[in-house]
């Protein structure tokens, strides 16, 4: 099996991250139909507008297989975000997500963003794990009832 390499996001894998999107949240997490278009829009926005000197996402494949993304787009002049970040089952659990993360975070430092910022739900254990292993630091935890379920919102930190 070939090594999987991390390429820069092209607009052709569009259709790709929504659809893994609403797959896997409805799969893994029960969320309603309305989560593929909120990641559509997110994505139409960067296609459209993004800064490529300072935003950039990523996917992960192996031998032309897709297995993840990650993107990092400015907050602000000096916070970056962190989203879409996403690995398909039979991609977890290989050290793809702390690699896919440190990609963003390396990128985002070299781009000279003070800090960063994620938003996710508790429900991603793992996701969270892995930030709180890498030095994010949870801010605030607020409940709410979003893609069909109720959920507590997230969000995240990190100084970089």
């Amino acid at each position: 099996m070939s090594e999987i390499v991390l390429r820069p996001f092209r607009p052709d894998d569009t259709d790709w991250v929504v659809h893994e999107h609403g797959v896997n949240y409805a799969r893994d997490e029960g969320f309603d139909d309305s989560f593929g278009p909120l990641v559509a829009g997110i994505l139409a926005d960067f296609n459209a507008s993004h800064d490529s000197a300072r935003e950039m996402g990523w996917i992960a494949e192996r031998d032309g297989a897709r297995l993840g993304c990650i993107f990092c787009v400015a907050a602000s002049d000096t916070t970056a975000k962190l989203r879409m970040f996403l690995l398909t089952p039979q991609a977890r659990g290989q050290g793809l997500g702390k690699r896919l993360l440190a990609t963003c975070m390396d990128f985002a430092r070299a781009k000279g963003y003070a800090d960063m910022t994620l938003w996710t739900h508790e429900s991603h254990r793992a996701a969270c794990a892995l930030y709180a292993a890498t030095g994010w630091q949870l801010v605030s935890s607020t409940p709410v009832h979003s893609f069909g379920m109720d959920l507590v919102e997230q969000h995240w930190t990190i100084t970089l």
